[in-house]
């Protein structure tokens, strides 16, 4: 496998972007790239990837090599072709939606000047997403954790921010362009790359911020569509799973547990009606109660919690005295007036605000639980989610340092329904492998007749 020189020589540099009609968030990362002082690459080549909305024309304002395509051939054919154009020793792949931390074309550089043995690096996304709302907040952090707390010697590449020698890149044929939307493409080069014997590290100090402002829909089209039953046709096909990423031991028994859990609450619901449904909701109101202030901007958000509060409400009228309610809608108006107001500054309102807030939030939850019916089911449920908080807790806490308890119980619902559709990925992308499989051995059948 060639090399390319170290010592006196610096290695050159190659900067690869796709973009597909995102010239807002191209210019921010463009500018973070070139940043007054900071090493800027030696050649920074932009592919546009059938834009309609003039990114090309914010690439040449940088001074970046432009490759244009009329029509859209998606991310992974968009990096081959401009690493066909690249003279740089080392190509470093950027997503068009993030913004590189100072220097880091530098410390790639430099890992790869200072470790011949090296043949690709990947990096993280930082703590600080560029947009405010919850679910980009959650998210990003998510991405950031999973980064942060991965091995060192990482099992699959990541072309968000990446870097691979050229020739590597070249030797082991580029990447799979019949990827031909966002998907997989830089897990399946990343498994390429480790079955061949090449070594890829994680670098947690290469960091970038994301811009991308994600919606609960896009959520479950990337991680079901575009990334988790092609990731589980992939493992299918390599029949090996690394113990990294999110695919630890710990989040095989967490999906496993959300899926015993979902059976649980159905068979609960079945049995017990109202008596189980009122505490259940009550419960998963506590918990989104941050989101759910926030979906009150917009009309589809708050028809919902109106609709929720309608059934709440009915549902503890057929089942018992508003024990439950009024501490739960105490606790939704607190945290409506904390957002009002800006009430997190340490002034004495908002600690007599997050005081009076605590302690409806701990009232919700006692009587919540309390209000479960009497039953080994009951014991099971709480059981299931105590284990889901344990194998988690480190996650949680990691939320809860950066944006405090009520972030963190917020996202326990989203985790929940990562794992429950992580699950449905999962046994989806079994069935169409099998499919798959099953097809082409009845074609190779037709043919031998």
């Amino acid at each position: 496998m060639s090399r390319a020189a170290t010592g006196a020589n610096p290695l050159r540099t190659t900067v690869v972007i796709p973009i597909y009609n995102g010239r807002d968030t191209l210019d921010a990362c463009l500018r973070s790239l070139y940043a007054e002082g900071t090493l800027t690459p030696d050649e920074c080549i932009v592919v546009d990837d059938g834009s309609t909305d003039g990114s090309a024309q914010v690439a040449a304002r940088y001074g970046c090599t432009v490759v244009r395509r009329e029509e859209r051939m998606g991310p992974a054919a968009a990096r081959n072709l401009g690493s066909a154009e690249a003279s740089g020793d080392i190509l470093i792949f950027l997503d068009a939606d993030v913004c590189v931390h100072l220097d880091a074309v530098r410390r790639m550089r430099d890992a790869f000047q200072a470790d011949p043995s090296l043949d690709a690096l990947i990096g993280s996304y930082d703590d600080e997403p560029g947009h405010r709302d919850f679910l980009s907040q959650y998210r990003n952090l998510l991405h950031h954790y999973v980064h942060q707390t991965s091995h060192r010697e990482a099992s699959t590449f990541w072309s968000g921010c990446g870097a691979i020698r050229r020739s590597v890149f070249e030797e082991h044929g580029g990447y799979d362009e019949s990827y031909a939307r966002p998907s997989i493409e830089d897990i399946e080069l990343g498994s390429r790359l480790r079955q061949a014997g090449c070594r890829i590290e994680l670098l947690r100090d290469i960091q970038v911020k994301h811009l991308k402002k994600w919606s609960l829909f896009g959520i479950l089209k990337t991680d079901v569509r575009d990334r988790g039953i092609p990731w589980t046709e992939l493992i299918l096909r390599a029949g090996k799973m690394p113990n990294d990423l999110n695919l630890r031991i710990s989040q095989r028994v967490s999906v496993l547990a959300v899926a015993l859990l979902s059976l649980l609450i159905a068979a609960s619901i079945l049995q017990w009606g109202g008596a189980f449904v009122l505490p259940v909701l009550a419960l998963l109101m506590l918990a989104l109660c941050t989101y759910m202030v926030e979906q009150t901007n917009t009309i589809h958000g708050a028809a919902a919690i109106a609709l929720l509060m309608v059934l709440l409400t009915w549902l503890d009228g057929q089942d018992g005295p508003p024990l439950l309610i009024a501490p739960l809608w105490t606790t939704y108006a607190l945290q409506m007036l904390r957002r009002q107001f800006n009430l997190d500054r340490p002034a004495w309102p908002s600690r007599a605000v997050d005081a009076a807030l605590f302690a409806s939030t701990a009232a919700v939850l006692c009587l919540a639980i309390a209000a479960l019916p009497l039953h080994w089911t009951s014991a099971a449920l709480v059981a299931l989610m105590a284990l889901l908080i344990t194998l988690n807790h480190s996650f949680y806490a990691f939320l809860a340092a950066k944006r405090g308890w009520l972030f963190m119980l917020a996202a326990i619902p989203f985790q929940l329904l990562f794992y429950f559709y992580s699950g449905f990925a999962f046994a989806a992308g079994v069935v169409l492998f099998a499919w798959r499989r099953i097809s082409i051995s009845e074609h190779l059948a037709e043919e031998a007749r």
